[in-house]
């Protein structure tokens, strides 16, 4: 794959994409839940893999591999956590760029499986587009969707669901996203979701990292539960959100959640929002505003805070 058309070739003739890296060791993989078989080759869109387990076993790390995963009416289905750890190995969804709700690149963990989290993303310097990543898990345990603790990702349209069901919902320990990693990049991602109540003071977004930026995404959760929060950030360093909706639903709307995050107010750190971020269903931003910047002068806590209209 050293010419473009050695690399149109190898894609069985289909447009090179424009933003994902390559190098002249790079190859293509291919996973389509529909029509894939696992006993296929895999290198192009006819031969694709069934599960992503198997394509992601056909890359190397430091090469810039890429595996698409083509859209469809089925979802993969993994049977254990799945670990996505090659540095420089892409995962880009065939699909509709849909700001991650909606994706149909689909991986959804069932509840007869029980996984304590659908992915774990340790790979360095990775691209990961127009996916989503459900947990579906009825198990007692904490759990959730994804957990990042690898640096300098981008994760670019996805959805990330975590407490599919009651169980885990109603646990302080479950989440959809844990970020321990430094440095990555989150662009119009949507994680949590609104259709299971969240009986807990759990958070959907779990920070301990630093460097981490958020823009121009969705943060939706439906709680009535005292404590419970849209993000729980420790550790020291700065995080920032841009453009970001942070959005609570109860039934009615009958309750509105304190704060948006939670802070630990030992740790040394800036939790900086930028642009227009929004906040509906609740009624301030921080348990520890003092970690809190906002983007215009003499912010008051009240910016951001949605109200209804008057008329």
């Amino acid at each position: 794959m050293t010419t473009v058309d050695d690399m149109l070739y190898h894609l069985g003739g289909i447009p090179v994409l424009t933003g994902i890296p390559f190098s002249g060791k790079s190859l293509a993989w291919f996973v389509d839940p529909v029509n894939g078989d696992d006993t296929f080759n895999g290198d192009t869109p006819d031969q694709a893999k069934a599960t992503l387990a198997a394509a992601y076993a056909l890359t190397t790390a430091n090469q810039h591999d890429v595996v698409f995963f083509i859209s469809g009416a089925d979802a993969i289905v993994p049977t254990a956590t799945l670990t996505w750890a090659n540095d420089y190995t892409h995962l880009i969804g065939i699909s509709t760029p849909l700001p991650g709700v909606g994706q149909r690149c689909r991986v959804e963990a069932q509840a007869a499986n029980d996984v304590v989290s659908v992915i774990t993303w340790s790979s360095d310097g990775s691209i990961c587009a127009n996916m989503q990543f459900t947990n579906l898990s009825d198990a007692n345990v904490d759990s959730g969707a994804v957990v990042v603790s690898g640096h300098r990702n981008a994760f670019i349209n996805c959805m990330m669901y975590g407490m599919g069901s009651t169980t885990p919902a109603a646990r302080a320990g479950s989440y959809s996203a844990t970020v321990s990693g430094v440095e990555n990049h989150f662009n119009r991602c949507y994680i949590g979701g609104d259709t299971i109540l969240r009986a807990a003071a759990n958070a959907e977004l779990v920070m301990s990292g630093s460097k981490n930026s958020f823009w121009d995404c969705t943060f939706s959760m439906q709680s009535e539960t005292s404590g419970k929060f849209a993000v729980s950030v420790s550790g020291a360093g700065t995080n920032e959100w841009k453009d970001c909706l942070f959005i609570n639903k109860s039934t009615n709307w009958a309750t509105t959640l304190t704060d948006v995050f939670n802070v630990t107010a030992s740790s040394t750190h800036h939790i900086v929002l930028r642009g227009a971020c929004q906040a509906v269903g609740f009624t301030g931003w921080g348990d520890t505003v003092t970690h809190i910047y906002g983007s215009g002068p003499a912010v008051d806590a009240g910016f951001g805070i949605s109200t209804n209209p008057t008329g």
